[in-house]
């Protein structure tokens, strides 16, 4: 197998509601937007999102009754700096800025459709 590119595809409920807050928390941008699909990208090694609606057309019922959670996490440099500019300008951070003892910097954020948002920065413990 030679993966090539990546995807996540998040089924939402109202797709230009979570395209907005990546675009406008998150540096993607709209690279394609028909109807109830956006596709989303970045310039950089972040992996293409693509959110769409969910419902009964697009969903069968068998597809629609699996729940799993999401979260999409993305390792950054710099948090400390991207978690004062999320702050000022009014992201909805979930779980402010705070170090795991494991070495991990992390923040969460949810999207209007109830995505959880995590964005890390690894720096190494103590001693290690």
């Amino acid at each position: 197998m030679n993966i090539i590119a990546s995807t996540v595809v998040l089924t939402v409920g109202h797709p230009a509601a979570s395209s907005r807050f990546f675009t406008s928390h998150l540096g993607f941008r709209e690279v394609l937007a028909a109807d109830d699909v956006i596709h989303l990208a970045r310039d950089d090694a972040a992996t293409d999102l693509v959110v769409r609606r969910c419902d009964a057309q697009t969903h069968p019922v068998r597809q629609r009754t699996a729940h799993a959670e999401v979260m999409v996490s993305f390792t950054v440099t710099d948090l400390s700096a991207e978690h004062e500019r999320l702050r000022r300008e009014g992201a909805p951070i979930t779980m402010p800025l705070r170090q795991e003892p494991w070495g991990e910097w992390v923040l969460q954020l949810l999207d209007p459709n109830g995505v959880v948002i995590q964005i890390v920065e690894w720096v190494p413990p103590v001693g290690a």
